[in-house]
Parts: C-alpha cells; sequence; structure tokens
C-alpha cells in the first residue's frame, strides 16, 4: 500500500514539473525576439515584387522578393498582408559600369556592385503584435543580424505608412 502511495506521489510530482516546464518554454517563445533573427531559407528564389533605388547615405540597389503568399497578395492588391507574407530586399551599392558607358559613348550606366544587406519583412499578426505584425530583419552582407538597438528604427519608420500595412515596396507587375 505505501509503495503504490509513493509511486502515485511521484508520479503527481513528475507531471506538475513537466507541465510547469512547457509553460515555461511555451512563455519564453511567446516572449520570443520582436526581430527577424534568421534569414528565411530559399529566399533568393523567390518572385519579384520590384527593384528600388535609395539615393543620400544609402545609395543603393535593391531587389524587392517575395515568397508566394505575399506575391498573390499582392497581385490581388490584398491589404493587410496575410501571415506567412514574407518580403525581401537584396540591396547592393550602387555603381558606374565603365564598360556599359564606353559603349553608350556617355556615362550613363549605373549597376549593382557589391551586396551590402539583405532585409526582410515576415507576416505574423500574433508573434509580432507589438510592431503592427510585423518582424522586421536586417542582415549585413556577412549574413549576420545587426543589433537590436539598429533594429529598433525599423517599427517607427513602417508605421508612418499605416494605409500600406507598413510595406513601402509597390508591386511593378
Amino acid at each position: 500500500m505505501m509503495k503504490v502511495y509513493v509511486l502515485s506521489l511521484v508520479a503527481i510530482v513528475v507531471g506538475v514539473a513537466g507541465l510547469t516546464a512547457a509553460a515555461s518554454r511555451q512563455a519564453k517563445q511567446e516572449a520570443g525576439p520582436i526581430f527577424v533573427t534568421q534569414m528565411p531559407p530559399g529566399y533568393r528564389d523567390w518572385k519579384l515584387i520590384s527593384v528600388a533605388h535609395e539615393e543620400g547615405n544609402l545609395n543603393s540597389f535593391a531587389s524587392v522578393l517575395g515568397n508566394d503568399i505575399a506575391i498573390k497578395a499582392y497581385r490581388e492588391g490584398k491589404l493587410p498582408f496575410p501571415d506567412g507574407a514574407i518580403i525581401a530586399a537584396l540591396h547592393y551599392q550602387f555603381v558606374p559600369s565603365a564598360d556599359n558607358n564606353k559603349a553608350f559613348g556617355r556615362d550613363q550606366s549605373f549597376v549593382a556592385g557589391a551586396p551590402t544587406n539583405v532585409q526582410f519583412m515576415v507576416k505574423d499578426s500574433r508573434k509580432y503584435a507589438a510592431t503592427g505584425g510585423w518582424g522586421f530583419g536586417h542582415f549585413n552582407n556577412d549574413g549576420k543580424p545587426v543589433d537590436d538597438a539598429f533594429m529598433k528604427t525599423c517599427f517607427p519608420c513602417h508605421q508612418k505608412i499605416q494605409q500600406r500595412d507598413l510595406v513601402f515596396t509597390r508591386y511593378a507587375p
């Protein structure tokens, strides 16, 4: 009788410990980072949304790509974007092309130079509720994410265009 009591008590303690650990893991996942910390796999195979040229200090070209969910939303004009939509911006230095300019006979051609960074927007309205439903990621040309202080500048800028669900890039069919 005592063995049954002890075994029952051990089973209860183990069960409570397991539930506590699972709840703790779930709370940590829900309170996870508000930034995208890993590049989504296969992003270089996504479809083109548009291209962008940033002047000033950035002086870069970007190819803006989207996964299938983002492309479908763009084509249908669906706002807000659905959860699962991911947008990538591959940024490159903006440099003159001596070869092209020679062929044209004047300075007029600029091409993408060395890569500078890759940026992501990942739509998950629950996980990224604090930043308008979007997770932002910025990776330097070495593939490493930038620090949190830098990342905290993304949402305030994107928040200015709420009418477009925080997305700057328009679709260029």
